[in-house]
């Protein structure tokens, strides 16, 4: 083992290379062979045969994990079972002396929805004995564990960006509608694409003691090593040719300051020298791009007059209004920083283009550095600013060093990525490379027709733009402590009271987490078929206090953020056309109030100290032009419906316009809905010419209404690209 303390500048001495322990990574191990495995079915098939094969040690950490995860989507024919949990209980079941261990992320109320429900119990006390679960919360405030990792008898192991979990599977031809990207219900999830790397040896070892270290932080207890007379025997799939051979590797960290344990940056520190030692090309595939080091290191050598390429591939847009408003705003700001000072025209974001996957994109998840053909980075570190100093991470980092077989073996991965996009076989992308000597020439030879690489200039809407602070809290560039971080939302003098605010917030996110529990669990949402709703509706309307169960549902739905539109279908459906207008009007005005006073209840200082001052001037805007500019805010889609609202509270619009701009924005879109509702219903039940034609007639006015709405944002979208262009 290599386990040295270094502090001097990387390159500089006798015999010294990129990677040195201590400085940049914590160990460098040999490895008999190494394999770069894309795409979840490469990955999910190895780790199935590997788990299956194991005698005494199976170490698994990550992000998520979902036992219902079949890792082999048509049957992996082994004779065990398919589905995650159900499977590692068998093998465990099977082998004695075999151990299990599995940690996971004790993730934030934020991810409740997306995450599987009673883990501990699935995997933990309905599983073997010697299979065991733990959720890991070992962390500072606003921190995750990142780190995807599996060791199977310290022989094999796995690093990368691939948590064991659901909506992860694919294939490198990322096909429209395959059937085996099942996100239940029938639906398939859009493409997903992820680079995980499998090594043995040493190098295997050392990723086991850094899971033990991380299951005794947080159980208390250290999982034993396996003996090497017990383990005896090769883990390495047959079927899976190694990329590399007898080669050294370094295992590089971050692991944030907590509970008296010092910081790790050491993969902060493995990307900033990797970029500065970059002679031609920097080639990166990450979900995210908004480090403030990788700004500040690319900005600097797009600068030089002889500096490398620098070629980003990402996913087109990110998922879910929380990270368009968050990630998605850094990265367009870092985006345009670089365009900016690419003074000799080195620079490009791309991303994977399928014609025929539109709408959707290719979810870019994969985080990988490629330095030349010199240097490869392969793990859970993303490009932003959490990877470097919050979140747990773990990256695999191999360097030439002058090996002209290494070097083509890094040179062989970058072709096979590129080739993936590219859509050609990687031979012409190496070819394309050696002939143009850059990465920028090769690739813009090789983009054709049908899919390809596009070209990904990301720009902030003035709005999102106006309500993201620069220093972004859910990215911090270093750990901010909780008094800290409250002293940032709160002048000092109001701290108190506030905490008691955040206890009551707390109280009611309970609250709503239950709420889901009981309609997860139980009956209620049978209620929602359309005949169940029209007995209920009729039901209702027997009851005096029927007004105000409506006006709660309204309130808790956009606490919910359940989309507005399907609050007023809903209640069209329960009440029919006018009752159900009527109640949505008043249901509408209702929550806008209430929400509304939620944001004046925090207030101005709060929400401006959050978002910065660009709100000011941005609700400012809002106030001069009154209703009208509330009406059109109602047709833009920002946020959840109620986070608009509590922003609008704490903005300089008044409750009179706000409340007026809002049933005027608000009101049409309802009727329309309703009296389609209305009629569909009733060509379903009475069908007759007449009735098509007037269901023909009000489709025609939605279409137009969203053919129009959708002419408008494209055409601001398409100024704010050319002035972005610009």
């Amino acid at each position: 083992m290599v386990e040295t303390e270094r502090n001097d500048p990387v390159g500089q001495g006798p015999g010294k290379g990129l990677l040195q322990p201590g400085r940049n990574c914590w160990r460098l191990e040999h490895a008999d062979r190494a394999a770069v495995l894309v795409d979840g079915e490469a990955y999910f098939r190895a780790v199935r045969a590997a788990i299956a094969g194991a005698k005494r040690s199976i170490l698994i950490v990550g992000w998520d994990i979902d036992s219902r995860l079949r890792l082999v989507p048509e049957g992996a024919n082994d004779g065990l079972p398919e589905a995650l949990g159900e499977f590692l209980h068998e093998v465990v079941a099977r082998r004695k002396g075999l151990q299990c261990y599995v940690l996971t992320w004790d993730y934030t109320v934020l991810f409740a929805l997306d995450r599987e429900w009673l883990s501990s119990y699935k995997l933990g006390w309905r599983t073997h004995r010697r299979l065991h679960f733990r959720m890991d919360g070992q962390l500072p405030l606003g921190g995750s564990h990142h780190q995807k990792v599996v060791v199977i008898d310290d022989k094999l192991a796995f690093i990368g960006g691939l948590d064991l979990t659901h909506d992860r599977w694919d294939t490198p031809a990322h096909a429209c509608n395959d059937a085996r990207r099942q996100a239940g219900e029938g639906k398939c999830y859009p493409p997903f694409h992820d680079v995980q790397i499998m090594f043995d040896g040493p190098a295997a070892s050392a990723a086991g003691d850094l899971v033990r270290e991380r299951w005794y932080r947080a159980a208390g207890c250290y999982p034993r090593k396996p003996l090497e007379q017990l383990v005896a025997g090769d883990r390495w799939p047959a079927y899976v040719t190694p990329d590399f051979t007898d080669i050294d590797l370094a295992i590089a960290r971050t692991e944030p300051e907590f509970d008296e344990r010092p910081g790790v940056q050491e993969i902060r520190a493995l990307y900033g020298d990797a970029i500065a030692a970059a002679r031609d090309n920097i080639y990166l595939e990450n979900q995210y791009f908004t480090s403030g080091l990788v700004a500040e290191g690319l900005s600097t050598r797009l600068q030089e007059p002889q500096g490398p390429d620098v070629v980003v591939v990402s996913r087109r847009a990110e998922s879910g209004w929380l990270e368009e408003m968050t990630m998605g705003v850094q990265r367009a700001r870092l985006h345009a920083r670089l365009k900016q000072e690419d003074r000799h025209d080195r620079y490009r974001m791309l991303c994977p283009h399928i014609p025929a996957l539109e709408p959707e994109c290719v979810n870019v998840h994969s985080k990988v550095m490629v330095i030349d053909d010199e240097f490869l980075s392969i793990g859970s570190a993303n490009l932003n600013n959490r990877s470097m100093v919050l979140d747990t991470e773990c990256n695999v980092a191999i360097e030439a060093r002058g090996d002209a077989r290494i070097r083509a073996a890094i040179a062989a991965v970058r072709d096979r990525l590129l080739g993936e996009h590219l859509d050609v076989a990687p031979q012409q992308v190496g070819a394309a490379v050696a002939r143009e000597g850059r990465l920028l020439p090769a690739i813009a030879a090789l983009r054709h027709d049908g899919r390809t690489l596009a070209d990904l200039n990301p720009v902030a809407s003035p709005e999102a733009d106006a309500l993201v602070p620069a220093l972004n809290i859910l990215d911090p560039e270093k750990i901010v402590p909780p008094e800290q971080l409250l002293s940032q939302f709160v002048p000092r003098e109001t701290q108190a009271p506030m905490r008691g605010r955040l206890i009551a917030f707390g109280t009611v996110a309970v609250l709503l987490c239950a709420l889901a529990a009981v309609w997860r669990f139980t009956p209620l949402s049978e209620y929602m078929h359309p005949e169940a709703l029209s007995v209920v509706g009729q039901q209702l309307q027997q009851l005096p206090f029927t007004p105000l169960l409506v006006l709660l549902a309204y309130l808790v739905a956009a606490l919910l953020v359940i989309p507005h539109s399907v609050q007023v279908a809903a209640t069209g459906l329960v009440f029919g056309p006018w009752a159900g207008l009527a109640y949505a009007v008043t249901g509408t005005a209702f929550t806008s109030a209430v929400t509304y006073g939620i944001g004046h209840w925090l207030g101005r200082d709060m929400v401006r100290r959050i978002a910065g001052g660009k709100l000011s001037r941005l609700s400012r805007t809002l106030a001069k032009r009154g209703i009208v500019s509330v009406a059109l805010l109602r047709q833009i889609p920002l946020g959840p419906y109620a986070l608009v609202n509590i922003v609008c509270g704490a903005s300089h619009i008044r409750l009179r316009d706000f409340m007026l701009g809002t049933l005027l924005g608000m009101t049409p879109g309802s009727v329309v809905m309703l009296v389609f509702l209305h009629h569909f219903t009733e060509a379903i039940r009475n069908p007759s010419a007449g009735a098509f034609v007037v269901l023909g007639i009000i489709a025609a006015m939605l279409v137009g209404i969203a053919y129009a709405a959708s002419r408008v944002l494209r055409r601001r979208a398409a100024e704010r690209f050319s002035a972005g262009e610009a």
